[in-house]
């Protein structure tokens, strides 16, 4: 169960939300109640089962306590000793789970391992070790830590919490007013995800980034813009939905984003866009490496050691995302700007090119959306050619009045496929698979021309049950599939001509008394 992806998890969250009021109204919604939330959550979202290798299958809960317990252990065994390299070594135990989740498909086919949100975990969970690295969390209480790591309004996609602050809000009680306050932050936030989220990502995904997602240089273009809105859209939608449980829990989860296409420039972007994730790779990962190439003096200029230290970090940014290419592209793109940025900022300064007056300030804003628009483009992936199938066989629309779709083999290009219509085991019909489908040929599949369509005959309109074959002539004859189509073979159920036109008889009214 993937949390506020449709209305039947809010319909769920009600349970945790009209107790929660009900308590925060007489000063009563506290840890106890939190932890209780979150583990019938995490026991619900992570009810299924999950085929970590054929045949064998394990429920995801079973990983997910077994992640927590392993986690756990290894910040108590941290904080407690220090030996020579134990912090690297911490470190690279903490990642463990999460590389094996993401490379152990690649190395072991059909073989899985991890659960949903664990990337956004790992990053709690190594924020536990870097705390206790710097000394500003000197215990790890197993409630807490697990509560922190799997709370269950951002497990799966953040924002990403620190374990000192979360602590904070965990061991905090709040009074009637305070709650009241937190209310009504919830309340807002929760609006402002059905309009984000199902109302404007979801029109912009149905209108603009499907109809963009195949096609020439004008529709990669159009799906550049559309794919920037929608994700922006969509993701601040769900950050908004978990932000807006979590004042209700009384955990003030971290902003996420902050009118990012307004940025003036690159830097200011990202401290607008994926506040948490950002500023966990900054603090964690630039501001680090720089202490250490200053102490170490690694490099001679100040300013080469800053831009080694963005190429790592959105480096490590991107194949965190994902492990093809086109995520490290990103990451090296990214850094790329902001190293481009900090050297035209220094350049400028007696200079003052591109400032001064509000229309410089648009001019600026508009560059920096533009650059980030291309640079989610690349993130997409919509610039790698998709692998064409070996064949695709789909039966789209089966009606009363006809049955159609395509067959596109990839070995037999130049070959059209023939087709026998087979109803109620006669064959009624042939067709050869041969029409013009320009959707197909903008998807790379050869001619283009491996549409058919078959009008059924009146004798399906018989207000009867009849069941339609389409089969593939061929040695052996294959019957074709229909993703949308739930009956295989497929039934048409019409009624006469003569039903369909009469209408409904009228409805007896009571007289008035």
């Amino acid at each position: 169960m993937k949390p506020f992806a449709d209305f039947t998890f809010f319909g769920l969250l009600l349970y945790v939300a009209i107790p929660a009021i009900l308590l925060g109204l007489f000063g009563r919604c506290n840890a106890r109640f939190t932890i209780v939330a979150t583990l019938a959550f995490v026991g619900l979202q992570f009810s299924e089962y999950l085929e970590v290798r054929p045949g064998y299958f394990v429920r995801e809960i079973w990983i997910v306590l077994g992640y927590a317990a392993w986690q756990w252990a290894l910040a108590a065994a941290f904080l407690r000793w220090k030996p020579r390299g134990a912090f690297s070594g911490a470190l690279i135990l903490a990642i463990l789970p999460l590389a094996v989740a993401k490379y152990l498909p690649q190395i072991a086919p059909q073989t899985a391992f991890g659960f949903f949100g664990i990337s956004y975990v790992t990053f709690r969970a190594l924020d536990v070790v870097f705390s206790i690295r710097d000394r500003v969390v000197k215990e790890v209480p197993p409630v807490t830590y697990f509560a922190f790591l799997f709370f269950f309004p951002t497990v799966s996609s953040g924002p990403i919490d620190r374990f000192r602050r979360f602590s904070q809000d965990w061991q905090r009680r709040r009074n009637r007013d305070e709650f009241l306050n937190d209310l009504d932050t919830a309340v807002q936030r929760l609006f402002r995800g059905f309009l984000y989220k199902f109302i404007i990502a979801a029109l912009i995904e149905k209108y603009f980034v499907d109809r963009f997602s195949t096609g020439g240089a004008a529709h990669i273009v159009g799906y550049m813009y559309a794919y920037t809105f929608y994700l922006f859209f969509d993701f601040a939608g769900y950050s908004a939905f978990a932000i807006s449980i979590s004042y209700l829990l009384g955990i003030h989860s971290p902003e996420n984003f902050n009118k990012p296409f307004l940025a003036p420039n690159i830097r200011d972007f990202w401290n607008r866009w994926h506040i948490s994730l950002s500023f966990w790779f900054r603090d964690h990962i630039y501001m680090r490496f720089l202490l250490a190439a200053a102490k170490g003096k690694w490099f001679k200029n100040k300013h080469t050691a800053s831009y080694v230290g963005l190429f790592l970090t959105f480096g490590l940014m991107g194949l965190w995302h994902g492990t093809d290419w086109y995520y490290l592209l990103y990451g090296v793109y990214h850094a790329t700007l902001l190293s481009g940025y900090d050297w035209f900022a220094r350049w400028n300064k007696t200079r003052n090119y591109l400032t001064g007056g509000r229309g410089w300030q648009v001019v600026n804003i508009l560059l920096t959306f533009h650059s980030i628009a291309l640079g989610l483009l690349l993130f997409s992936g919509r610039l790698v050619p998709k692998p064409l199938p070996p064949r695709e066989e789909v039966v789209e629309k089966l009606t009363c009045q006809e049955i159609s779709g395509y067959i596109w083999n990839r070995q037999t290009p130049n070959t059209p496929a023939t087709l026998d219509i087979s109803m109620d085991g006669h064959i009624i019909g042939r067709v050869v698979a041969n029409e013009m489908r320009d959707d197909l040929l903008d998807r790379g599949y050869g001619t283009g021309k491996y549409g058919f369509h078959f009008a059924l005959p009146p004798a399906a309109r018989d207000g009867h049950e009849h069941w339609v074959f389409p089969v593939i002539v061929g040695t052996p004859p294959r019957m074709i599939s229909g993703p949308d189509i739930p009956e295989q073979p497929y039934i048409v159920h019409c009624p006469t001509p003569e039903a369909a036109e009469t209408p409904p008889a009228a409805t007896p009214v009571p007289a008035p008394r």
